[in-house]
């Protein structure tokens, strides 16, 4: 996931490889629901009139279309955004048709600070800020999963390539 074995360098170990937070499937779970019950409902309490075969297939199509935006996109987009920490580096991979693939090294990364809301911490997510001395500078990660095992993981690596550890 995110960061095929091969990509790996020699030595470089793989710690944690992960996808944002399922919360950000909600709204298109939600989304799916409403549209598959809302066409469903439509189509079948629609009236009996001349050209009711068009318009059930107008109905379809509209929710097609919806279920398209709504819930199979943003599903996409989730499935194929992850986040891959190894003893050398930390890969954030997102894309679907086109990939675009950032790599911050340990040896580059300045600080690293955790964010939570109340509703995160009880849903075990998070923000997390990652501040290198690289081109981007400054990188917020949104929904990050179990976020105080990575933070404590990313913290480890830390140590370790400073150390010049493996």
């Amino acid at each position: 996931m995110g960061l095929p074995d091969h990509h790996l360098t020699e030595g470089e170990l793989r710690i944690r490889a992960f996808h944002p937070h399922w919360k950000r499937l909600i709204v298109p779970i939600l989304a799916l629901v409403l549209i598959i019950a809302g066409s469903g409902a439509a189509m079948y309490f629609m009236p009996v009139f001349d050209y009711v075969f068009y318009a059930r297939v107008a109905v379809a199509v509209l929710a097609v279309g919806l279920l398209t935006v709504w819930s199979f996109v943003p599903y996409l987009q989730w499935k194929n955004t992850s986040y891959v920490l190894t003893s050398h580096r930390f890969t954030i991979s997102t894309g679907v048709l086109n990939k675009s693939t950032d790599d911050i090294p340990m040896s580059k990364v300045n600080t690293v600070s955790a964010e939570q809301t109340l509703m995160e911490r009880i849903l075990g997510c998070g923000t997390l800020n990652v501040e290198s001395a690289g081109e981007q500078g400054h990188i917020t990660l949104r929904d990050i999963p179990q976020i105080q095992d990575v933070r404590a993981e990313l913290f480890r690596a830390l140590d370790d390539a400073a150390d010049g550890d493996p």
